[in-house]
């Protein structure tokens, strides 16, 4: 199996996190460090830690396996026995990192999450230490990859403050695209088109609305900065058609059916046009 997926398996984030895990030098398997992808691991077989922290065999296992032995010991089918998924919303502080594993030791968002019973939760998609606002969580990587992989398309919706009075001329570099280095090439390549609208401009700031459709590391704060505008807020306001609302900062909530549902819809409409679905309204 690829080590990403059975890292995300684990619960150890998700699997684009998991990605960059490998790619950080993070993750041995039998005591080398792995830094290049692909790489196949044998979740039965091989010896596999992340920042040396040895993950247990029984976490490496398959979720299938799992219920196929419960289902011949409890007597119950397999459907019976498959962990449920879960959705959460978390509105995320400041200094609360969105990766699983942090070897600094730093305040995890999946720590304020006490959601009941064994579920391992990761987070969908990145939101800096420095960056507030909304940030699911979940157990299901086949939902948390299509919210995330820029393939799908899915936007991103922020609310950003920035030192200094943006000019026409920076939006109009923010449509056409910036030109950021790309850690996994080692290049440099455009950023997608942002779109975006004005809240409010003077002299000292300028408040805007930005949406994204990719997530690259830390991007709007270096957009921002290749324009000379510094980021002084960055918060997270809606996630394809999920919106941040009636929630205090540092406090989550299990999503409602109805959300859980315009995201399935919306990663399922990605998925089958290769197209990010029309926002409606």
């Amino acid at each position: 199996m690829r080590i990403q997926k059975v890292l995300a398996q684990a619960g150890i984030d998700s699997r684009r996190h998991c990605e960059e895990l490998v790619e950080e030098g993070r993750v041995t398997v039998n005591g080398t460090v792995i830094t290049s992808l692909p790489a196949w691991v044998d979740p039965e077989q091989d010896k596999i830690a992340v920042d040396g922290q040895m993950i247990r065999k029984q976490r490496l296992r398959a979720p299938s396996e799992s219920a196929s032995g419960s289902s011949r010991s409890a007597g119950k089918t397999r459907s019976q026995v498959r962990a449920r998924h879960v959705y959460i919303m978390l509105n995320k502080p400041r200094n609360v990192v969105t990766t699983n594993s942090d070897p600094s030791g730093r305040t995890k968002a999946v720590d304020l999450v006490q959601y009941p019973g064994q579920v391992r939760l990761f987070c969908v998609g990145r939101l800096d230490a420095d960056s507030t606002g909304l940030l699911m969580l979940t157990n299901d990587g086949d939902l948390a990859n299509k919210l995330t992989h820029p393939k799908y398309g899915i936007h991103k919706t922020y609310e950003v403050v920035v030192k200094g009075s943006l000019d026409e001329a920076g939006v109009a570099e923010l449509q056409r695209g910036i030109f950021l280095h790309d850690r996994r090439t080692g290049g440099a390549s455009r950023t997608q088109s942002v779109r975006l609208s004005l809240i409010k401009r003077d002299r000292e700031r300028t408040r805007l609305k930005m949406e994204l459709r990719e997530g690259r590391n830390r991007q709007i704060r270096r957009m921002m900065a290749r324009l000379g505008y510094p980021v002084k807020r960055l918060i997270r306001i809606q996630l394809g058609p999920l919106r941040l609302t009636g929630l205090s900062i540092g406090n989550w909530r299990p999503l409602t059916t109805p959300e859980i549902r315009s995201l399935k819809r919306a990663a399922a409409a990605s998925e089958k046009t290769g197209k990010p679905p029309a926002k409606r309204g």
